[in-house]
């Protein structure tokens, strides 16, 4: 089981922002910016190679989620980013398909 399942599972603890019965978001424990969730998959997903076309409205609802999130936090109309991460290289550690949604200071053109 991944540390990611276990949040999804309320067996590991998260401050969760938001949760239905396809996506979670919580608060990321390391966070790179002032403003820092991950919006996950509740069902297990190794990343974003590992999803299969049944899991296009999933992907798209993480996306709306953040977005939505980003609107929350005060950040939508000064500006975010959206981060999917895929493989070891790519800065990925959880091997779980997770959203990065970063904001709440000006950030270094990517």
């Amino acid at each position: 089981m991944c540390i990611f399942c276990d949040i999804a599972q309320k067996k590991a603890p998260a401050t969760i922002l938001y949760e239905d019965d396809s996506v979670m978001a919580f608060e990321n424990i390391e966070p790179k910016t002032p403003i820092h969730l991950l919006v996950i998959p509740k069902r297990h997903i190794d990343s974003i190679n590992g999803a299969v076309e049944g899991d296009k409205e999933v992907i798209g609802k993480m996306v709306l989620v953040a977005r939505d999130l980003a609107k929350v936090k005060g950040i939508s109309e000064s500006g975010y980013r959206l981060i999917l991460n895929n493989g070891r290289d790519a800065g990925q550690t959880v091997d779980h398909l997770h959203l990065h949604l970063i904001g709440g200071e000006k950030l270094p053109f990517a």
